[in-house]
């Protein structure tokens, strides 16, 4: 079975425990893990370094780069270890988050497509060792992905040692569905080939230099599944909201029957709305983004989903064991692409995508907050969503309209951190309507998003607020000195009301 997975005899000579391969790893280094949203992670070296400096109590901590938020056991116990001085560009653990906002270690937060671009711009600190999840490595030595791509194959081209995670438990039928494709040095470059979603512009695997590789461990550890929740009753009127807008959108004649390619962001909302289009009369759909999630595959089984391209695949349980085994019943249907070709602007804006993420809270004139809460605590990063919302045909926001069962309203009079700005900023989409801001001049916006997406605890109190900033003027009318106080009485009393 080993000469399946490895089928270039020189890398055998390599095989060593994850122990072992943890030596590798000194105090300073800057290393890069593959994985993305839980899935293609490198697992168990990473546990090996912490479970030795446990035990050891030498002094280690690294900088640690990834593709985005790796398994929750990983994160969490390199995090608990004290291990990380600097992280980036996404995370999605508790203990990690507390720790960053504790200030105990640092985060870099940064738009998904960008890392790939600043490791090769020599922007960040040179990879010293990338450890990478793979299926298997191929006659030439060149090595085939697991679940996601991420930022593996940059980081292949440009560690100074690579150590190689060989999993037997993920799948040999997921060699075939990556396409790697290196845009080189910016300044260089040419446009990236890439006219239609289904298309393929480079290769099935990662091209390495062997002598890079110091190391082969062998794994069986399985991806760590999404928490992703089910549908409810919210979110399933959020997504007729969206729905009725695109059937309108359709008549009009300004989108076609199978719409546009879809973007759905990361999270249980952002899924469940994608879910919403099994009761559609949309056909042919295809989905270009940065994750597949449970909805897609559900979509394809239903027959509505005809392609879709991604950078990870990433599931619930129960869809998990499903799917991966069964990956061959997909293979003409999928495509994993590196996260700087899933994510990447000239991309997103040639397909005219359109872009479905997920909101913390927005504010009346359409500013978006998907990253702090209470605006100074960080949840789990920006991740792809900007680089989606700035270059799409349509970005859209959802949120429900309130959190903390109606002492939170997620629509306020202006946004506590923004990452998207109100340029950006399309569609907002609450279990109580849907505004449309394309058009609109500020003072237009307010009116539509209060009004649309405000839940009635807290209509009546934006629009006092609203019409007491037009009376003191300006383009974009705010009270400065009561812009934020919702979240601050919400601070001092556990409520916004």
């Amino acid at each position: 079975m080993m000469e399946q997975r490895i089928r270039n005899r020189a890398f055998f000579d390599k095989i060593m425990s994850s122990e072992q391969a943890s030596l590798l790893i000194k105090d300073g280094m800057t290393v890069g893990l593959s994985g993305f949203t839980r899935s293609g992670d490198a697992k168990v070296v990473p546990l090996a370094l912490a479970d030795r400096v446990q035990k050891s109590g030498e002094q280690l901590k690294i900088n640690l780069i990834t593709g985005a938020s790796i398994g929750d056991e990983v994160d969490g116990v390199l995090a608990e270890a004290g291990l990380i001085h600097k992280r980036l560009p996404f995370q999605n653990e508790r203990k990690m988050r507390g720790k960053i906002n504790a200030g105990e270690l640092l985060f870099i937060d940064q738009h998904l497509s960008h890392t790939a671009e600043q490791v090769r711009s020599g922007f960040l600190p040179p990879i010293d060792v990338a450890i990478l999840e793979i299926v298997a490595i191929t006659e030439e030595g060149f090595i085939i992905p697991s679940t996601s791509v991420g930022n593996s194959s940059i980081f292949a081209e440009l560690a100074g040692q690579i150590i190689l995670e060989l999993n037997v438990a993920q799948p040999l039928g997921l060699e075939g569905l990556h396409d790697i494709y290196e845009p080189g040095q910016r300044g260089q470059r040419q446009p990236i080939p890439m006219t239609s979603v289904e298309q393929r512009i480079g290769t099935p695997y990662i091209k390495i230099d062997p002598d890079k590789v110091a190391a082969v461990v062998i794994t069986e550890k399985s991806d760590s599944t999404s928490a992703i929740k089910a549908p409810d009753e919210e979110t399933e009127v959020m997504a007729g909201h969206l729905i009725d807008f695109f059937e309108q959108e359709v008549k009009k004649g300004r989108l076609p029957r199978s719409l546009a390619p879809l973007q759905s962001g990361i999270g249980s909302v952002a899924n469940a709305v994608l879910h919403g289009f099994l009761k559609s009369d949309c056909t042919d759909l295809e989905v270009y983004s940065e994750v597949l999630q449970d909805a897609v595959f559900d979509l394809m089984d239903a027959g509505k989903v005809k392609f879709a391209s991604a950078c990870s695949i990433t599931l619930s349980p129960e869809r998990a064991a499903d799917v991966i085994p069964n990956i061959d019943k997909y293979r003409d249907r999928i495509l994993l692409r590196p996260q700087e070709i899933s994510n990447h602007p000239e991309i997103i804006r040639r397909l005219g995508l359109i872009c479905i993420n997920t909101a913390i809270e927005c504010d009346i004139y359409g500013n978006v907050n998907s990253t702090h809460v209470m605006g100074t605590n960080m949840m789990n990063g920006i991740g792809g969503s900007g680089d989606f919302a700035r270059n799409a045909l349509l970005g859209v926001f959802v949120t429900k309209s309130t959190a903390k069962d109606g002492k939170i309203s997620s629509i306020v009079p202006f946004v506590s951190h923004v990452d998207h700005t109100e340029h950006d900023v399309d569609l907002i989409v609450t279990e109580q309507g849907l505004a449309d801001l394309r058009g609109l001049a500020p003072r237009e916006r307010a009116k539509v998003v209060i009004n649309n997406c405000a839940h009635p605890l807290y209509k009546d109190a934006l629009l006092d607020y609203y019409n007491a900033a037009v009376k003191r003027g300006g383009h974009t009318p705010h009270l400065l000195e009561e812009a934020l106080g919702w979240h601050a009485n919400y601070l001092q009393t556990g409520s916004m009301m």
